[in-house]
């Protein structure tokens, strides 16, 4: 009688264990990295990558420079990043931004921010983006909505090594843009 039970219970256990394996390596990707249309937090691509690409869609840039290949394949995705710098140019916003890490304080309600290594890439701002700004950029400790032009003064404004201490969930687009800035808190 124990055997019968046993056979069901492994079944389950086999088929459990099958379908664990197919839908976490066989994405069809080569070395494990996470779809495009995945909420994760690192890049989709190496942060060394900076070979240019044409952009979906219109793809026309006024300054003539198409986007990297780093800044193509976040598009759909969320990334946590450092921004270098920030400037507006006929109109549109662009960022200079680096992937990171976020870990949780272990004493304050805040982020420890990882900073990334290797070259910076420039993205572009939807038109229409949402920047939520919290301290130190923000003027609370909850995020609040800011335009894009305040963001790039209130960045501007601080030192290279105080940026370098920040860090932002940044959502993108099909296209590759910026849809939707948030610094995190910090202390």
């Amino acid at each position: 009688m124990r055997r019968s039970h046993r056979r069901p219970a492994l079944r389950c256990l086999a088929a459990l264990t099958f379908s664990l394996v197919a839908l976490t390596g066989c994405s069809g990707e080569s070395g494990g990295q996470a779809a495009a249309t995945s909420a994760s937090a690192t890049p989709s691509a190496p942060a060394g990558e900076s070979a240019p690409t044409t952009a979906p869609g219109d793809g026309a840039d006024p300054a003539g420079t198409a986007p990297s290949a780093t800044a193509a394949s976040w598009a759909g995705t969320k990334q946590f990043v450092q921004i270098d710098d920030a400037r507006t140019s006929d109109g549109r916003t662009y960022l200079s931004v680096r992937p990171a890490q976020k870990k949780a304080h272990p004493q304050f309600e805040a982020w420890v921010i990882v900073p990334g290594e290797g070259p910076y890439t420039e993205v572009r701002m939807a038109d229409d983006a949402t920047v939520l700004l919290s301290v130190p950029l923000g003027d609370g400790k909850h995020p609040a909505s800011y335009s894009r032009a305040e963001f790039v003064s209130r960045l501007t404004a601080q030192s290279s090594p105080a940026r370098s201490r920040l860090g932002y969930d940044l959502s993108f687009d099909g296209q590759g843009r910026v849809t939707r800035l948030q610094s995190l808190y910090t202390p």
